[in-house]
């Protein structure tokens, strides 16, 4: 689905057909054809338009005659069971500038591309390009600086469950978390290098502008956060995988050793009535109180025991 934006008054508005210096945004479901057309008719590679939309993506910019062309990975929910254990995947975003419009694709629908569309960021403009890149750039480290604040909820929770009960449901959430910060670290990484290269070769043409220069550096730092925040919960989370693996482990031999123990407390009243089950001369066996001695002397031996065991405090 193709759809044209352009400001007016101060507010974004959605028309009906392309014009100079209007937002273009592409989003599912595709129509090839849509996009074949519009790749001819602003003269742009057709790759540029077909290559985000392929989920393993690299992040990248190239520049062809005067079209600049930029792939960023983002965020997003896995809702299309792209893969089942995993809370949040990241799609690539690609972003094309022409000398007439900008064109932003994405296989996925993103809380990046949502912002702009609700016209909830401060200082939208489209007549500016390299600052909407830059706005795009930095609504980007923001989302996953809020998806990585939700992991870390989600793992509290979970954790809490897993320390009162294990449960295969809850151990499986806490893989999810783990793989969708895998994805994160990856994918900060990646981003971290683009914008490297952005600044250094100055695709935006923003070094000589103090506020967007800054704007830039700033988005690197906050992306610096994020990637660090990746990394601290990815090992916590690890690090809790582990310990929760041990815990698991550690519950089934206490099992295990009780089990062992009342096999071994229930086997004496057992083991006195096989005696006095055989067919041989034995004493007490004509004594009319012959049963409640023995009843009373195996209570007697395994209470003992029970003793024995609690004393090294193996029950």
């Amino acid at each position: 689905m193709v759809c044209y934006y352009e400001k007016k008054e101060g507010n974004l508005v959605e028309i009906d057909s392309i014009k100079s210096k209007c937002w273009v945004n592409i989003s599912p479901p595709f129509n090839t054809v849509e996009i074949d057309q519009l790749a001819e008719n602003l003269s742009i590679p057709l790759d540029f338009l077909t290559d985000p939309l392929d989920i393993d993506e690299r992040t990248r910019f190239e520049i062809e005659d005067d079209v600049k062309f930029i792939v960023v990975n983002t965020p997003a929910l896995n809702k299309e069971g792209v893969d089942d254990l995993t809370l949040y995947i990241t799609v690539p975003i690609g972003i094309i500038i022409t000398p007439e419009n900008i064109i932003t694709i994405s296989s996925y629908e993103t809380a990046v591309i949502q912002n702009f569309v609700e016209d909830k960021v401060k200082n939208f403009n489209l007549n500016d390009v390299s600052l909407f890149v830059l706005q795009i750039l930095e609504q980007n480290v923001y989302t996953y600086l809020n998806c990585l604040k939700d992991i870390n909820v989600r793992r509290n929770v979970i954790e809490q469950d897993v320390y009162e009960s294990s449960k295969n449901q809850d151990l499986k959430s806490l893989l999810s978390l783990e793989k969708s910060l895998v994805y994160f670290v990856t994918a900060l990484s990646s981003n971290a290098l683009l914008k490297q290269r952005i600044q250094r070769m100055d695709l935006l043409s923003v070094q000589h502008d103090e506020d967007k220069a800054d704007l830039l550096e700033d988005i690197m730092i906050d992306n610096s956060q994020a990637q660090e925040m990746a990394h601290i919960y990815s090992n916590i989370l690890s690090n809790t995988m582990g310990a929760l693996a041990s815990m698991i482990s550690n519950n089934l031999n206490v099992v295990m050793q009780r089990l062992t123990l009342i096999t071994i407390i229930l086997m004496v009243p057992t083991l006195v009535a096989s005696f006095y089950g055989m067919n041989v001369a034995l004493p007490l066996r004509e004594s009319p109180y012959a049963f409640w001695f023995l009843f009373g002397g195996s209570m007697v031996f395994s209470f003992s025991l029970v003793l024995f065991f609690r004393s090294k405090r193996m029950f």
